[in-house]
């Protein structure tokens, strides 16, 4: 079952700018992007990360894709409730029957659950990253997510670390 992993923007740029983007890539081997999510990434810019997700893409690991056209009518009714990026996404995942979705946006998780498009977030992929010994620690990549501002919620970031086997630790 080697089924693509369809990726929205803002799980590429935390872990882009922290440093921990190779960890999708050791797990799923590579992501799917729409184009839509590519320009919201801004490989070309300054922006933390850029470099990073900038040196993912040419190495093949971020793979964009085009929706098909059949989808245009899908976008824009999507467009009223999601950006570009999320929309494109979540079209994407569901014309090409992805792995998951990843996306950590609460109402785009919504609607694609609603779609039945298997959705994981970024706190997901630490665990999953953890089970298969490529993090020591999830704390300490949730903490510098965080000092990224990257937001999830106090009672995500605690059940992740029960899930972790962490609870007792203070790397936050």
């Amino acid at each position: 079952m080697n089924r693509i992993v369809v990726a929205d923007a803002g799980p590429l740029i935390a872990l882009a700018r922290i440093e921990h983007l190779s960890l999708l890539f050791a797990l799923y081997g590579s992501v799917v992007v729409p184009e839509a999510v590519l320009a919201e990434l801004s490989v070309g810019s300054d922006r933390p990360g850029a470099r990073v997700l900038s040196a993912a893409l040419a190495e093949g690991v971020i793979e964009p894709r085009a929706l098909p056209r059949s989808c245009e009518a899908d976008m824009a009714g999507l467009g009223r409730l999601l950006d570009a990026g999320e929309s494109a996404a979540i079209l994407l995942a569901q014309e090409s029957q992805c792995r998951f979705l990843l996306i950590d946006e609460r109402r785009g998780r919504q609607i694609a659950r609603r779609l039945g498009i298997p959705v994981v977030g970024l706190a997901g992929v630490l665990l999953a990253a953890k089970q298969h010994g490529l993090l020591e620690s999830v704390g300490s990549v949730l903490a510098a997510l965080s000092r990224q501002g990257y937001r999830l919620s106090d009672a995500l970031v605690a059940e992740v670390l029960r899930l972790a086997g962490e609870t007792g630790r203070q790397d936050q």
